[in-house]
């Protein structure tokens, strides 16, 4: 731990140097940056062999979380980048995040088909350019405008480099073209993509070797057909469920091949924290250690600033097991 403070210390005393010495915006924007990141519970694989290593089940907890749309809160949007910092202030966490094509051809990330719910913008983001859609203002969860604009795909893919592991969801861009952004910037070391079939398994699979998915993988005849396909299963997280199975099976086939398994929480517990039912979420602990119980390595939430802290505070406090995991 202490090393890895000195590197960090030694890197912003050289940055601070260089603001001095250059006397410059760029400078004063580069230190900016790495204070920020120095802030950050970082995930930082530097080639994909190790990412795919990060994610072979352990008897260890991997202490981090995917955060569902990046995890929005009061005063931070879904799918914003000052969403994704203040998650990896509180937790490591993948970011889960929607890709869709505006009307020019430009990649943006939104979740929605359509503008209303989430931005100061009317209709569908497919009719506008991407001009037309940096012009609007994002809201947050309770609906207020915030300062913040809809991202591009590749602005996030390079802001997280060095930073964490992003998950390109399916919404209208295609897995393989999802895998070509991902080629093109050279990150396969921390971005992935979520498939919806095994036809597209193997179509990404022949486009880059390299990048990993994430596969809903729900049931243990969908694993065996798995098995089948020839994808090398350290490519893979599967995803079993966001009504996390009960099959002890699946999770030990699963793990058995060298894969994750993720269950998802935001349609069930975190509900109750969102909706207010419940108002301390240590009052849930126990159920979702009962899902990590039942097999699997990694939850998906709506809530990650919340629930990484309480699963893998003492779990992250000794991240050196995972050279890629860097601490604030």
């Amino acid at each position: 731990m202490g090393g890895m403070i000195t590197k960090t210390m030694q890197n912003l005393i050289a940055v601070v140097l260089a603001l001095f010495i250059l006397n410059t915006s760029n400078a004063q924007d580069i230190l900016k940056d790495r204070l920020g990141a120095s802030l950050l519970h970082r995930i930082a694989p530097a080639t994909p062999s190790a990412m795919q290593e990060l994610f072979q089940p352990t008897s260890q907890p991997l202490p981090v979380v995917s955060a569902h749309r990046g995890g929005p809160d009061t005063g931070f949007p879904e799918n914003c980048i000052a969403t994704f910092e203040n998650t990896l202030k509180h937790t490591f966490a993948l970011l889960e995040i929607d890709p869709r094509y505006a009307k020019d051809g430009e990649i943006v990330v939104h979740h929605d088909a359509t503008l209303e719910r989430t931005s100061s913008g009317q209709g569908r983001v497919i009719d506008h350019t991407l001009s037309e859609l940096k012009a609007l203002k994002l809201k947050d969860v309770d609906g207020k405008e915030t300062p913040f604009q809809i991202p591009t795909l590749n602005e996030l893919i390079e802001w997280a480099r060095g930073k964490t592991i992003l998950v390109l969801d399916q919404k209208d861009v295609p897995a393989t073209e999802r895998v070509r952004q991902i080629t093109k910037h050279h990150a396969e070391a921390y971005c992935m993509v979520i498939v919806n079939s095994f036809n597209d398994v193997k179509a990404c699979y022949a486009i880059n070797p390299s990048v990993m998915m994430e596969v809903m993988i729900p049931n243990i005849d969908k694993a065996k057909q798995f098995d089948q396909l020839g994808i090398p299963w350290r490519n893979v997280i599967a995803f079993v469920g966001h009504t996390p199975p009960e099959d002890l099976e699946l999770y030990q086939f699963i793990r058995s091949r060298g894969a994750s398994c993720m269950v998802g929480t935001s349609r069930n517990l975190d509900r109750k924290i969102i909706t207010r039912q419940v108002t301390e979420i240590k009052e849930l602990e126990a159920d979702y250690r009962a899902f990590l119980d039942r097999g699997a390595n990694i939850l998906e939430t709506d809530i990650p600033s919340k629930l990484g802290p309480l699963l893998y505070q003492s779990a992250a406090n000794s991240s050196e097991k995972w050279n890629c995991l860097q601490v604030p």
